[in-house]
């Protein structure tokens, strides 16, 4: 049974490229043709790609490994968490920090001290490991969005503080939850990387590429494929066809998934944290597996 249909893919648009005066010459052999000086991408291609990132990620998921979706681009936002959750893997869709990778330690450190923030907010006793902290923290917020200290328990630590650094306390918190929300379930190196763009996020893969971590990536006619692992071609600008193309990723980790044991099929990273942060390891294990070779 085939992954994906060819119609399906002309549907979204995954054959339009960039325009021809942008192109990437490595990109050459995965396209098909210019039209109106734009490149079409051979969509032959982007099948024998998907098949490929198809059966790694399956095989990979199979072992119980750790994927992290990437994709700060508007397009990819709304699409890399829907689908990144649906699988239960961590991800990154606002701003990838420098380091994330090759200074794991840190970014522990900075998740450490989200969970020290959000505790302030749970009243006195209260066992943040028992708590849906994300749901709890959604509930405090306004209309505005903003978070509202009235709105937490009388016995809550944050009351006990001054406006002023409410406010300072507060920022710190929107900042980190902003940029880590996504990973803040990651307690252990991912063993690959699922790219919507490469040369947009092209720190994230060359940091992938430092730590040995395999790279499966969406790619357009102005990238560069040498870059990844495992290149699938195709539009990376379209919301459709980025929203084609992780789904069908988000499957093969699934099925992979599918082969676990019951209690590791459900599990989640962590599905609530801790406020001491005593469920992150202090080590920084497993970088990674090599993609098979077509």
């Amino acid at each position: 049974m085939a992954i994906v249909q060819v119609k399906d893919l002309i549907d979204a648009g995954v054959h339009f490229g960039h325009r021809a005066s942008r192109w990437n010459p490595k990109m050459r052999p995965y396209i098909y043709g210019k039209r109106n000086l734009i490149h079409i991408i051979d969509l032959r291609e982007t099948v024998r790609g998907m098949l490929r990132a198809y059966r790694y990620l399956s095989q990979l998921a199979s072992k119980g490994s750790l994927v992290l979706f990437v994709g700060t681009k508007r397009q990819a936002k709304e699409t890399i968490e829907r689908e990144a959750g649906r699988c239960g893997m961590p991800y990154v869709n606002e701003r990838w920090l420098g380091g994330t990778l090759t200074n794991y330690r840190t970014i522990r450190d900075r998740l450490k001290r989200l969970q020290e923030l959000e505790s302030l907010w749970l009243p006195t006793g209260e066992n943040p490991a028992k708590v849906d902290i994300v749901a709890y923290m959604r509930s405090m917020l306004n209309e505005s969005g903003k978070l509202e200290s009235n709105k937490a328990p009388e016995t809550a630590e944050i009351r006990r503080y001054s406006k002023k650094m409410v406010s300072t306390l507060n920022r710190e918190l929107t900042k980190i939850r902003r940029n880590l929300e996504g990973i803040r379930e990651m307690n252990r190196m991912p063993d690959a990387l699922i790219v919507v763009d490469p040369k947009r996020e092209y720190i994230a893969v060359k940091e992938a590429q430092r730590v040995g971590i395999a790279t499966v990536a969406l790619i357009d006619t102005d990238s560069d494929p040498d870059t990844v692992d495992l290149p699938i071609p195709g539009n990376d600008d379209s919301i459709r066809s980025i929203e084609l193309m992780l789904a069908k990723l988000a499957d093969a980790i699934l099925e992979g998934k599918a082969s676990l044991p019951p209690d590791q099929q459900t599990h989640k990273p962590r599905p609530a944290p801790s406020g001491n942060g005593s469920n992150v390891p202090a080590t920084a294990p497993n970088q990674g597996a090599t993609p098979p070779v077509s």
